[in-house]
């Protein structure tokens, strides 16, 4: 089974998600659930989670078709102590938040060495600001995200993430998610039959799909290796929407979340159709 979706938004109360997923034909969902661009929030109120609890009820959505995403201010890897003892803060607090919502994962970005510490002394923060938040938490999966190593991001070759993982201490809260703009970006290139099944060889091989807790599903508007992150309308950048053919086919991508961020969400629900009609 295929859960295809995208990133909608929460205005006016995290309940509204689940309705606007459904409102564009979504199978699954993913959402912030505070202001991306705030580092704290107030606790969630038990009456706040019950309602988001009831819409996801309500429309038919379980914690396996959702994805949340945590701030982009944080970075686990950040090389001075104030800004990792902060980013660690807040990290502990997202992934509070979706316990508190009976959500089983956070996707987040890994981190940045900021070219002022190692790349390899970077992932170990990274690796150890894990740790920190599964033993102050329970139930949810830290899902780490690919990356376009765009600046000093890491988390864009697939060793990197095999790197965090193992040095993760309860390795069965730790997921990955592959995004697929961010993977051409870096290099790995899923345009052709050939390549795609090369690419995700090596995925397996090296991270294991095991491992794969979600998706997001963009096309790339820069060349393939370009290590620059812009997402592309499905089909319309130099990806090419066979790549999302090959994805919505095969079954070792069924039972996650497949999450759009392509920039037009206008066309959300005519992308989530064409790629249902693709799994047919």
């Amino acid at each position: 089974m295929k859960y295809f979706g995208a990133h909608v938004s929460a205005s006016g109360g995290l309940e509204n998600a689940p309705a606007n997923a459904h409102a564009i034909g979504a199978t699954a969902f993913a959402l912030f659930t505070k202001n991306q661009r705030q580092w704290s929030a107030p606790p969630l109120t038990d009456t706040q989670a019950g309602r988001f609890r009831d819409a996801c009820a309500q429309y038919g959505y379980t914690p396996e078709q959702i994805l949340p995403h945590d701030s982009y201010l944080i970075n686990l890897g950040h090389p001075e102590r104030e800004g990792l003892e902060k980013s660690r803060a807040a990290f502990i607090e997202e992934m509070s938040r979706c316990e508190a919502l009976g959500l089983d994962r956070l996707n987040f970005h890994p981190g940045s060495h900021l070219n002022k510490i190692t790349a390899l002394q970077s992932l170990d923060r990274i690796a150890e600001s894990i740790n920190i938040a599964l033993d102050r938490t329970h139930g949810v999966t830290a899902v780490i995200e690919n990356t376009a190593g765009q600046g000093s991001n890491l988390g864009f070759a697939f060793e990197h993430l095999a790197y965090i993982i193992e040095r993760i201490e309860d390795k069965s809260r730790a997921g990955v998610c592959i995004d697929t703009c961010h993977a051409f970006a870096a290099g790995y290139d899923m345009s052709t039959r050939e390549a795609f099944e090369h690419t995700f060889a090596e995925f397996d091989r090296i991270v294991g799909f095991g491992r794969l807790r979600g998706m997001h599903l963009n096309d790339a508007m820069k060349p393939l290796g370009s290590h620059i992150d812009r997402h592309s309308p499905l089909g319309e950048g130099m990806l090419g929407i066979d790549a999302f053919r090959f994805i919505a086919s095969d079954p070792r991508f069924d039972g996650i979340p497949l999450i759009l961020e392509t920039p037009d969400e206008s066309r959300w629900g005519e992308e989530i159709a064409m790629l249902e009609s693709f799994a047919q």
